[in-house]
C-alpha cells in the first residue's frame, strides 16, 4: 500500500521511477495485440481440449474426475507461476519472464500429445500450466506499468473482452480437431498457436519496467512486497471477489463436458456450440462494460451489477434442478451467468491491482494464485455428482458467486484511506 506523498516530495517535481513506463511507439501500437494473445494462453489451455473429456476417459479408462484431475494440474500450476513469477517480474523485469514462459508452455504443449499415460499427462499439464502465468501475471504488471486508474480499468476491459475470443474458439476448435483427428491432435494445434504468440510477444511487448523501479534485495524484500500488499484490506476484498467468481466460471468450465452432452443430450460439436455461446456473450458483455468505463461509469457499480446478475441466475438454475424441472430450454438462461461475467471480469481485476500500483507484479501474483487455488479446488468436485447429475455444478456454482458477493464487504471500510497512485494522485474506484 503506497501512502501519500510528504510536503518535501509535494514541493519537488516527481522522480522518474514513479512515472508509468511508455513504450516506444511501434511497440505501443503492438503491446495491447500481444498481451491479448498471451492471454489466450490459460482459456485455449484449458477450454480446447473439453470437448475431448469422454473420448478421454474412455482411452484412460477412468471415471470424469481422474480426466479433471488434468484441468486441476494445469490451474494449480497457473496458480503456483504467478506466485512465483509476478514477484521475480517484479525484480528481474517483465519481457524476459513472458518470454521464456511461452517458449516453455509450447514445448510441454507438444509433449502432451505424447502423453503414454495419464499420470504423465497430468504432470505435463502442471508444467504447461506454471509456465502459461508469465503471459498473464506479468502482462497485468504491464498494463499497470503503462497506465493508472480509469485508463488502466479500460484497458483492462478491453483485454478481457478481447480475450473472451479464446473461450469462444476454443472449444470449437477442439471439437473439430478431436472429431476429425483425436484428442492428441489437439495439443499438437495448441503447440503451433503458441509458437505463434511467442513470436509476436517478441516483437510487441517492450520492457516496462526500468531497472531503477524494480525491487532488489532477494526473498527477504519479495517477501516484504508480499506483506505490504495483504495489508490492504480492500485490495484483499476485490482480490477474494475476483477469485470466488472466477471460480464460479470454472465450475462451469470442468463440468460443462458432461452437463452439456449427458444432461442435456448435446453432441460434442452441439456441446462445443453452446459452450462458445456463453464465452461469445460474455465477450460482448465485456466490450460494452469496456465502453461503459471509458465514458465515466464507475468500475465499482458495474462490478456489482454483473455478480447480480451472476448470482440471481445460478440460484434461480439450482432451484429449478431441485424441482426436477432441468432440460435444455430451461437451461438457457444459464446464458444470463455470462452477461454478468463480462461486467464483473476486468472490473474485479482493475480495482484489486489498482490498490498496489508499485508492486503490480505481486499484486498481480496474489490475485491470480487465490485465482487459481480455488479455481483448482472447485474442479474435482464437479465431478462428484456423476455424469448425469447438474446439482453439484449449479451448487458450486451459486455458493462460489455468493462468497464472492460477501467479500466485496471488505471494501466498504469505513473510512479506509484512498488509494494513492504512482503520481501521487488518488485513484477512483
Amino acid at each position: 500500500m503506497t501512502s501519500a506523498p510528504s510536503r518535501s516530495e509535494e514541493s519537488s517535481p516527481p522522480s522518474p521511477p514513479a512515472q508509468p513506463a511508455t513504450p516506444p511507439t511501434r511497440s505501443r501500437r503492438l503491446l495491447l495485440p500481444a498481451l491479448v494473445l498471451l492471454a489466450f494462453v490459460p482459456p485455449m489451455g484449458i477450454d480446447m481440449y473439453l470437448p475431448a473429456f469422454p473420448r478421454m476417459a474412455d482411452e484412460f479408462r477412468t471415471d470424469p474426475a481422474g480426466i479433471q484431475l488434468t484441468l486441476t494440474a494445469f490451474v494449480v500450476g497457473l496458480a503456483l507461476g504467478q506466485l512465483v513469477l509476478g514477484p521475480l517480474s517484479d525484480r528481474y523485469g517483465r519481457r524476459p519472464l513472458i518470454l521464456a514462459g511461452t517458449a516453455v508452455c509450447a514445448a510441454s504443449a507438444a509433449a502432451c500429445a505424447f502423453a503414454p499415460t495419464l499420470g504423465a499427462l497430468t504432470a505435463l499439464r502442471l508444467v504447461m500450466g506454471f509456465s502459461a502465468a508469465a503471459g498473464v501475471v506479468v502482462g497485468r504488471a504491464v498494463i499497470s506499468d503503462t497506465a493508472q486508474g480509469p485508463a488502466a480499468a479500460r484497458m483492462f476491459g478491453i483485454l478481457m473482452a478481447l480475450s473472451g475470443i479464446a473461450p469462444i474458439t476454443a472449444p470449437l476448435i477442439g471439437g473439430v480437431v478431436t472429431s476429425a483427428a483425436g484428442w492428441r491432435a489437439v495439443w499438437v494445434t495448441l503447440a503451433a498457436g503458441l509458437l505463434v504468440t511467442l513470436l509476436v510477444a517478441l516483437v510487441g511487448v517492450p520492457e516496462s519496467l526500468p531497472p531503477e523501479r524494480r525491487h532488489a534485495g532477494g526473498l527477504r524484500a519479495t517477501l516484504a512486497t508480499a506483506r505490504s500488499v495483504l495489508a490492504d484490506r480492500v485490495y484483499l476484498g476485490y482480490t477474494f471477489t475476483f477469485g470466488f467468481g472466477f471460480a464460479a466460471l470454472f465450475c462451469y468450465i470442468a463440468a460443462s463436458p458432461f452437463f452439456l452432452q449427458y444432461v442435456l443430450g448435446l453432441s460434442v460439436r452441439q456441446a462445443a456450440v453452446a459452450f462458445a455461446a456463453g464465452a461469445l456473450l460474455s465477450t460482448l458483455s465485456g466490450a460494452v462494460n469496456a465502453r461503459l468505463v471509458g465514458r465515466g461509469a464507475r468500475p465499482a457499480l458495474l462490478l456489482r451489477i454483473g455478480l447480480a446478475v451472476m448470482l440471481a441466475t445460478t440460484a434461480g438454475l439450482l432451484a429449478v434442478t431441485l424441482a426436477g424441472q432441468l432440460g435444455r430450454a430451461t437451461a438457457v438462461p444459464l446464458l444470463l451467468f455470462f452477461v454478468g461475467l463480462g461486467m464483473f471480469m476486468g472490473n474485479a481485476a482493475a480495482l484489486a491491482i489498482q490498490r498496489v500500483p508499485k508492486a503490480a507484479g505481486s499484486g498481480s501474483a496474489v490475485l491470480g494464485t487465490l485465482q487459481g487455488v480455488l479455481a483448482a479446488v472447485a474442479a474435482p468436485l464437479m465431478g462428484l455428482g456423476g455424469r448425469d447429475n447438474a446439482v453439484a455444478l449449479l451448487l458450486g456454482m451459486t455458493f462460489c458467486v455468493a462468497v464472492a458477493c460477501l467479500a466485496l464487504l471488505l471494501t466498504r471500510e469505513g473510512g479506509r484511506r484512498p488509494v494513492i497512485g504512482a503520481e501521487g494522485q488518488p485513484l477512483p474506484d
